[in-house]
């Protein structure tokens, strides 16, 4: 099952998996925006097909920040509050034994020398209400969108732990895919970024720590979601090996308010 916001990309998708001799069910749903979100569970629900893993992958860093239909921070809403709605709402439909990959990013840990030589600070979490008015604790990153993509993701993945904790018949765990420089992250950064991020970067990503490729990325992510091992309230890494959080999204009592706030904020829409 595909689901995403582009219709023309999911049908050339499905098209590509078709000349393999696959098949595929699009769904459309903009995780931005919670009516949409409501709308592709009940899409999928209604298909009433076996669901043995949902691999959560949307994500944006927006250099000027933009609000959804409903005055929520656009990067906030798409990283955390959408794939939070989604995941939730499909929960109950997950057989025993389903698993759950949301994406995160190792950006959320000021710690992390990578991440800080980029510009980014760590999570500057005040409260979801705040996050989502795109309010965040001062002294953060000058990078523009810095501070609301790592908040975002240390939301999501502090919220990915708790839930791994709250559902022992499902296995529910993170995945940090590396710096891969060619993806449409970027893609509102400078013209010189984006040539370099696309032209040159690749060429070197296989042999630079802490960075991975397309090809790496989805073979680690396929290997989260199959996860032979069984595992649950894991936070990988671009080599699928176990890593740890940043001190802040470690801790229990921040990972149970993440939750807490979130599912409190969320309630008038889940309906």
């Amino acid at each position: 099952m595909l689901v995403g916001r582009s219709p023309d990309k999911l049908a050339e998708v499905k098209r590509e998996l078709d000349q393999r001799g696959d098949s595929a069910v699009c769904v459309v749903c903009d995780l931005a925006e919670p009516a949409s979100v409501r709308r592709a569970v009940a899409e999928i629900v209604a298909l009433k097909l076996p669901i043995a893993g949902v691999f959560n992958n949307a994500g944006v860093r927006q250099k000027q920040a933009t609000q959804n239909s409903v005055g929520w921070d656009s990067t906030f809403a798409t990283n955390h509050l959408g794939t939070f709605l989604f995941t939730e709402l499909l929960l109950p439909h997950l057989r025993d034994g389903a698993d759950v990959v949301n994406v995160a990013s190792a950006v959320e840990d000021p710690e992390r020398k990578p991440a800080a030589m980029a510009g980014f600070r760590g999570g500057r979490f005040l409260s979801v209400e705040a996050s989502a008015r795109g309010e965040w604790k001062p002294g953060g990153s000058k990078l523009a969108g810095g501070d609301a993509y790592a908040t975002s993701k240390q939301a999501i993945l502090a919220a990915t732990l708790a839930l791994a904790r709250e559902n022992g018949r499902l296995r529910i765990n993170a995945l940090e895919p590396g710096v891969i420089p060619n993806t449409g992250l970027g893609r509102d950064e400078h013209l010189f970024v984006r040539v370099l991020a696309t032209f040159v970067l690749p060429l070197f990503a296989p042999f630079l720590p802490y960075f991975s490729t397309p090809k790496r990325a989805a073979r680690v992510a396929t290997q989260a979601v199959l996860n032979p091992t069984g595992q649950t309230g894991v936070y990988f890494d671009e080599g699928g090996k176990p890593m740890q959080p940043s001190k802040q999204a470690q801790d229990v009592a921040f990972q149970n308010r993440v939750v807490a706030e979130t599912r409190a904020f969320l309630a008038p829409f889940k309906t």
